[in-house]
């Protein structure tokens, strides 16, 4: 066996936060920067927001169509977030996976906990903390996404969110979004090189040292 011979499976790598400590941002600057890494498109039931495009932010159907694709075993993981479902497509994720290539998303900590159970090995984590709670209210109110009823919303529910930060690989504070991207580059870098990612590895190394 060649030294191209050896495969490697993919991983899965999640990045979760509070909503407005930076999660999105950092993970479409990786897949700019990553031409390995592509990014899964969730389903949600959510509206679609201005400029956002059906099929590269989000796949959006409606409630009937969600229950339809859990009902099918079409999803990954799912769950509801401020009264909305969201969840990650089961066929992409697993055929980039047996096929040796990277996805990411960014979902919530229930998302996570499920991917856990089944993607198992395959699953790299990370959550992202802000530098302060008065840094991640600001970020929100200049999204200038949500109305203040929502931002209070999104601001009461992080401190429940940020309670689950121990349930992942790798946590980081985003005190600068570049300074973020590339310690999560040096993430992903790691964990590729992973012995038990590595096919064919122990036929590798058996031949060279009968060589």
């Amino acid at each position: 066996m060649a030294v191209h011979d050896i495969k490697r499976r993919g991983i899965l790598l999640v990045l979760s936060s509070p909503s407005g400590a930076g999660k999105t941002t950092i993970t479409r600057a990786l897949v700019e920067r990553d031409r390995r890494l592509t990014l899964s498109v969730s389903v949600t039931t959510r509206p679609r927001r201005a400029g956002e495009v059906d099929g590269k932010d989000y796949h959006f159907v409606d409630p009937k169509g969600f229950d339809a694709m859990i009902r099918d075993g079409e999803l990954l993981e799912h769950a509801t977030v401020f009264g909305h479902s969201y969840g990650t497509p089961r066929a992409p994720v697993l055929e980039a996976i047996d096929s040796g290539y990277d996805i990411v998303t960014d979902i919530d900590w229930q998302g996570t906990q499920q991917l856990q159970a089944t993607i198992g090995a395959d699953l790299v984590s990370v959550f992202i903390l802000p530098p302060t709670m008065a840094a991640l209210e600001a970020r929100l109110k200049s999204r200038a996404q949500d109305s203040d009823a929502v931002v209070r919303g999104r601001m009461a529910k992080s401190s429940e969110e940020m309670s689950h930060w121990d349930a992942y690989d790798y946590v980081l504070i985003n005190e600068d979004i570049e300074d973020s991207v590339r310690r999560v580059q040096a993430i992903l870098s790691a964990e590729r090189v992973r012995r038990q990612r590595q096919v064919g590895l122990a036929e590798f190394v058996n031949r060279l040292r009968g060589a």
